[in-house]
């Protein structure tokens, strides 16, 4: 999808593309973070 959105911005210049593509990396690297949160909290439980 981030791919496509950045595609389409840069064959029209379409700010709408623009703020699509900017909200799918946002939200990619949200997904991410929260990824690696959860590996770390597998390795290493939270002592009670």
């Amino acid at each position: 999808m981030i791919d496509l959105t950045w595609k389409v911005f840069s064959m029209t210049g379409n700010i709408d593309s623009y703020l699509l593509f900017k909200e799918c990396e946002r939200d990619g690297a949200f997904v991410r973070e929260k990824e690696r949160e959860f590996e770390s909290e597998e390795l290493e439980p939270p002592m009670h």
